[in-house]
């Protein structure tokens, strides 16, 4: 789409034809001028009349060139297409538990028991698709912590990574302190401007390896603005198989260390929750979606490119030709009188 910057300068189109109009014919400011001894010469290069004039090539070349010089001046441009303006979200760190208490069967997902790291991969693989405009890093961890995705717009491979993951990977005890201390390590690395820092953190059991407390990691993360949602994860209540026959209730989370984890969401900003089955690790990741909404995209732009340069060029070019047949029409004047005061 083609538009003018600045329309309101076409308004100078007319301009030459109201000084015509103000100023005093040149014919009459001749009159007392050097009289030459023959006209003849002058007849023969230009015509003084009036429609003489009109028909004068230099006379539209002239038009042609001022309706370029006004149109450049109205700054004409091309105007694209609507570009949407890149998101600019969070840095969100993904932490997930890959112990051996994970392999715990106490989840259900499509109407089958699976254990929890399955539910995990499922419900967190929806979360991280909806985390547009974020940075999306993971790590998993164990007995040890390991960064598996730095911090990346790639929503697609922080997916595939995590959905590759297994349990016993890292270990089979609970790091859950070195692996705060590590998200703290990454934010820290992105410098000052590393803007808004999350840390998901899922876990179903307490720590029981690794070299840094829970507490202190989290009191590093709230040095460095890092906010830390906690989610315990594991059925209150599962049926089993009872030595004795039958068929008994236990707790399979019993290792889990809810006031820990609630210590460290409070500590930094965030909230503990606890997740006893699919549906409700499904809500607690919309909930956070919900604390930690993602950006909204800017209202779009077009991109402007300008043409004024393209009437400028040729108003100036015209301008060139005009000058130059002037001085041509000078050099044969003045070839013409020399050739009259030789004849005389």
């Amino acid at each position: 789409m083609f538009s003018l910057a600045w329309p309101w300068m076409m308004l100078a189109l007319p301009l030459p034809l109201i000084l015509r109009a103000l100023l005093p014919d040149a014919s009459r400011l001749a009159e007392a001028g050097l009289r030459v001894p023959s006209f003849a010469a002058f007849g023969k290069l230009t015509d003084r009349s009036h429609a003489g004039r009109l028909l004068n090539w230099r006379f539209w070349l002239a038009a042609v060139a001022w309706i370029l010089l006004v149109v450049a001046a109205a700054r004409p441009e091309r105007v694209g297409d609507e570009l949407e303006l890149p998101v600019s979200g969070r840095n969100l760190m993904l932490a997930v538990d890959l112990s051996g208490s994970m392999n715990q069967k106490d989840f259900e997902l499509g109407n089958r028991r699976v254990d929890r790291l399955t539910a995990t991969k499922a419900v967190a693989s929806d979360f991280i698709s909806r985390r547009e405009g974020d940075r999306i890093g993971l790590i998993l961890f164990g007995e040890r912590a390991y960064l598996q995705v730095p911090l990346t717009l790639d929503r697609e491979t922080v997916k595939m990574l995590l959905l590759e993951a297994f349990i016993g990977l890292a270990g089979e005890k609970t790091a859950i302190g070195d692996a705060i201390t590590l998200a703290v390590k990454r934010i820290h690395d992105q410098g000052e401007d590393a803007g808004d820092q999350v840390l998901v953190l899922l876990t179903d059991g307490a720590n029981t390896a690794g070299e840094v407390d829970p507490l202190k990691s989290a009191e590093l993360a709230s040095q460095v603005g890092l906010r830390i949602y906690t989610i315990g994860i594991g059925a209150e209540q599962l049926e089993v198989n009872s030595l004795i026959g039958g068929r008994r209730r236990v707790n399979p989370s019993a290792d889990l260390d809810e006031a820990t984890l609630t210590a460290i969401a409070e500590m930094t900003g965030g909230r503990y929750f606890r997740a006893t089955d699919t549906a409700t690790l499904q809500d607690i990741y919309r909930l956070v979606d919900e604390l930690e909404p993602v950006e909204e995209p800017e209202a779009g732009f077009r991109p402007i490119k300008s043409l004024y340069y393209w009437p400028l060029s040729g108003a100036l070019a015209l301008a060139a030709l005009l000058c130059g047949a002037s001085l041509l029409q000078t050099l044969l004047l003045r070839r013409s009188r020399e050739v009259q005061t030789d004849a005389s």
